[in-house]
């Protein structure tokens, strides 16, 4: 290891002088009485020794990725852009993303609903986690967790697969000049579509998701015991009665998190100096995380008064009951600024959520051979 004084040698190249007469090196072979040990003082650093480990650590990471991306890659067979293939691993890559990623944050949803349903009930986002993990635990704070993971993964798998096919068949139908140059359209009817249809596989859970954490105790065991209690109870239609402002929450928020993250992150390779193929797949994957955050704030703010409308709904819509006539009810009892309860621990949850979401869903797509989302198109081979 280096010593802790710099040798004269060092000092006379760092610092030149044209006085100076080269001195002669005296080798000792054997340290004398009144010589220094350097060898007891040597220069340790904990953060160059933590970055050493890390380092290596990453590069053993990185080994094992490629050896498990090769193996999957060997047993998918080559995928084609745009082929059934392609849309079947985004299909799967979309259920990773938002399964994981939903389920992981059913804490803040949980505050979240609840204040939403009654704005009295906590203070703060902390006293509400407090509260439930002094009554119910820590099982309490994850109540919801199976409704979110089966809900949101089912969504979105519909919604990352049928967005990579509708952005296809778009820009088929509008020609290569159009598709350019209304960009920005396509992504947005593309995704509204995608959402659309996602959001009739999503409801059932949804509903069941809002029952369980909207009331204290929760009414459900489980899943399956809610789905069961409320089809028993209501019928099916039970289950899809928040469809309307599902899709109001929904499809705006849908709608902003895929174009506003295809914009931002076509506007960072821009800015950024090279092209997107010069920057390696982890700093590809982090600008995707970077997009998707700054995409899930306009999100959260786009859609968080229908979300509160949902979350009311499920809790206080009665059987038979017309939508507007709920709708209705439920305006005139929180107004226009009860419609923004819970936004700022949304904006957190959503800016998370959407930019782990597009980290995870490029980081699939990498790891099945296929380009990451966003920037300039990859260069079709001729």
């Amino acid at each position: 290891m280096p010593s802790l004084y710099p040798s004269f040698e060092s000092l006379q190249q760092a610092f030149p002088s044209p006085l100076a007469r080269p001195r002669p090196s005296l080798k000792v072979k054997h340290a004398t009485p009144y010589q220094a040990r350097t060898d007891l003082y040597p220069a340790w650093s904990v953060v160059d020794d933590a970055k050493n480990k890390a380092q290596k650590l990453s590069a053993e990471a990185t080994k094992e990725f490629e050896a498990a991306s090769q193996k999957a890659q060997a047993t998918a067979g080559k995928i084609e852009l745009y082929s059934g293939k392609y849309y079947a691993a985004c299909t799967f890559g979309g259920l990773l993303a938002c399964g994981l990623t939903h389920t992981a944050v059913t804490p803040l949803d949980l505050v979240k609903t609840r204040r939403q349903v009654d704005s009295k009930l906590y203070k703060s986002n902390f006293q509400g986690w407090s509260l439930v993990y002094r009554s119910e635990g820590l099982r309490g704070i994850f109540t919801g967790w199976s409704p979110t993971f089966f809900g949101y993964s089912a969504q979105g798998a519909f919604k990352y697969g049928w967005y990579e096919y509708f952005k296809k068949k778009y820009a088929d139908l509008a020609g290569p000049e159009n598709a350019h140059k209304y960009k920005t359209a396509l992504y947005l009817s593309a995704s509204a579509s995608a959402e659309f249809l996602a959001d009739i596989a999503l409801c059932p859970f949804e509903a069941v998701k809002v029952r369980m954490q909207g009331s204290i105790p929760s009414p459900y065991k489980g899943t399956l015991d809610g789905i069961s209690k409320v089809t028993a109870k209501e019928g099916w239609g039970g289950l899809y009665k928040g469809l309307y402002p599902l899709w109001g929450r929904q499809i705006p928020y849908t709608m902003m998190k895929f174009a506003s993250f295809e914009t931002i992150v076509e506007m960072i390779y821009d800015r950024l100096p090279g092209s997107k193929a010069d920057y390696s797949k982890g700093a590809q994957t982090g600008i995707s995380f970077v997009g998707g955050y700054l995409a899930g704030i306009l999100c959260a703010i786009v859609s968080h008064p229908a979300d509160v409308m949902v979350s009311k709904l499920n809790a206080y819509r009665q059987p038979g009951e017309a939508f507007g006539a709920v709708t209705s009810r439920i305006y005139k009892d929180i107004g226009f600024r009860g419609l923004w309860n819970g936004l700022p621990v949304r904006i957190v949850m959503i800016g998370t959520l959407t930019g782990l979401q597009w980290m995870i869903y490029d980081y699939f797509k990498i790891f099945m051979g296929l380009p990451t989302t966003g920037g300039p198109a990859p260069p079709e081979k001729k």
